[in-house]
């Protein structure tokens, strides 16, 4: 069925996109402060979760002695941080404040635009279900990121660094998604190729997994381990591996920090040939794609570089929440490359 110029459709197209890709914008800025946040060892001051009455911080001093009371029950106060002060514990509280309030106003992005254009017909019935999934995937992350900082609030003062992936990789993924649904809005070339098609698949669940293996290291705090590169000390393969799989077995790949080192390190190469390898492809068979290859390839150098900066000089918070957002801009090149070569004119 043709739609005329009047139809909500295509008289709200251009602003459903808009929405859509600040809404992208906004859950970038959500993983760029939560990375800020963890660098700043400040995602433990907050020991409630409160959604609608913590929205308002404290104003008064007897509020904000209230709160460090209270976070002065917590496992980190007591093993880490029992010589702040209350001035010292507002810079913490600052980052994680912030980052829970935009992960609010990322809500409210998403939940009043969409429900005006739903009201005005704009949405069919296939965008409405991808507006519901993005709703439910907005509030199944904010779940995730409490129960994140659940696990560091009971006896141990550290997340989990398994709930600490799952945060990270949802909030990826829902970015991701969200920047998918919207290129539809936005009328672009498409070019079918099921071979490169295939090729951008595989080297996005290559980097899927490296993006997890960033989050055990942030989580395990590996990054501090090993700062040489490119051998890990005087070794390609530390004598430390040995060591971590003969007492840990299969699950050190996974909580040692040593081997998640080891295992991100070298994942960053495969990601890297990945995506030297689908650059070729594209610049061989489908020169019409080459933009698109261009950025990916200039995207994948930075990342790396940075990533040996971070890794040389033990973490610095810039270089750190530099690394993690050049991961997300690869993942989002990888899905309009997806979305390009999935669809016919």
């Amino acid at each position: 069925m043709l739609l005329g110029p009047l139809d909500p459709q295509v008289k709200y197209q251009k602003s459903i996109h808009t929405w859509l890709m600040s809404g992208v914008v906004l859950v970038l800025l959500l993983v760029v402060i939560g990375g800020i946040t963890r660098l700043t060892l400040s995602g433990l001051s907050m020991v409630r979760w409160e959604p609608i009455m913590g929205t308002i911080p404290p104003l008064t001093e007897k509020q904000w002695q209230k709160e460090f009371a209270d976070y002065q029950t917590s496992p980190e106060f007591k093993v880490f941080n029992s010589h702040f002060s209350l001035s010292e514990f507002k810079k913490i509280y600052f980052w994680e404040y912030l980052h829970r309030l935009i992960g609010r106003i990322v809500g409210l992005v998403f939940l009043i635009p969409g429900a005006f254009f739903w009201l005005k017909g704009a949405f069919d019935r296939r965008m409405k279900r991808q507006v519901i999934l993005i709703f439910c995937g907005g509030l199944f992350q904010g779940f995730l990121g409490w129960y994140m900082v659940k696990s560091g609030l009971v006896d141990i003062p550290h997340v989990s660094h398994y709930r600490l992936a799952a945060h990270l990789s949802t909030a990826l993924a829902l970015a991701a998604y969200i920047y998918w649904v919207a290129l539809e809005w936005k009328p672009f070339k498409k070019h079918r190729s099921f071979d490169t098609k295939q090729a951008t698949i595989a080297v996005m669940l290559i980097l899927a997994i490296q993006i997890i293996y960033g989050a055990f290291v942030a989580g395990l705090k590996a990054g501090k381990m090993y700062n040489t590169f490119p051998k890990m000390g005087r070794s390609w393969i530390p004598s430390d591996l040995k060591t971590a799989f003969e007492i840990s077995g299969i699950s050190s790949l996974f909580e040692n920090g040593i081997v998640v080192q080891f295992v991100h390190r070298y994942l960053a190469y495969l990601v890297l040939l990945g995506v030297i390898w689908l650059w070729w492809k594209i610049k061989k068979h489908h020169v019409r794609l080459i933009k698109t290859a261009n950025l990916l390839l200039i995207l994948i150098g930075i990342q790396f570089f940075l990533g040996v900066l971070t890794l040389i000089w033990a973490v610095p918070i810039s270089l750190g929440v530099l690394h993690q957002l050049g991961a997300v801009l690869l993942l989002l090149v990888l899905v309009a490359l997806l979305k390009k070569t999935s669809s016919s004119n």
